[in-house]
């Protein structure tokens, strides 16, 4: 659903993440025909990324918890 958003509106999925500073120059740069596409890529680059930190946050809380039954 997220990617979905991420298509027609990138300023929004930005914001859903809570990065409002980049939503709002992302808003900017999707008002322009040919910004639309820059804006898009930066969205779904952002979406990647921060289901990759929650990856490696959830893979270093289950090293933590692993250690501490040894």
């Amino acid at each position: 659903m997220r990617y979905v958003i991420a298509f027609f509106l990138p300023w929004l999925s930005l914001l859903l993440q809570g990065k409002i500073l980049s939503g709002i120059v992302c808003l900017l740069l999707q008002i322009t025909l040919i910004g639309w596409i820059p804006a898009f890529i930066w969205a779904v680059t952002s979406l990647n990324r921060m289901y990759a930190d929650r990856r490696t946050q959830d893979i270093i809380a289950a090293i933590k918890q692993g250690n501490n039954n040894l």
